[in-house]
């Protein structure tokens, strides 16, 4: 159980972090919030992996991984244009 945890933290960091890399422009996400979308995309990936058929192989699990990666960057692009800028606002002006 502890183990799992630990590994999702870590896994979580590494691909909220490429995720974030692989998103062109600038997102106004704080380093907490990726490591967030970091962990809920490898646990969904995980998830959706294991209902497939595609974890547990000998070795590294790839596929496994690169369903993580791309749930990553779905998460990215939907927090990023969720959240407003360092300004506060959303950038848009009430007329």
């Amino acid at each position: 159980m502890i183990g799992a945890i630990v590994s999702a933290v870590v896994i979580g960091a590494i691909v909220g972090a490429l995720a974030r890399l692989l998103v062109p422009g600038k997102q106004n996400m704080s380093i907490g919030l990726t490591l967030i979308v970091g962990i809920v995309a490898a646990l969904l990936g995980t998830l959706i992996a294991q209902m497939l058929g595609w974890a547990d192989t000998k070795g590294i699990d790839w596929i496994e991984h690169i369903l993580q990666l791309v749930l990553a960057v779905v998460g990215v692009l939907i927090v990023a244009r969720m959240t407003p800028g360092r300004t506060g606002g959303s950038g848009r002006t009430m007329t």
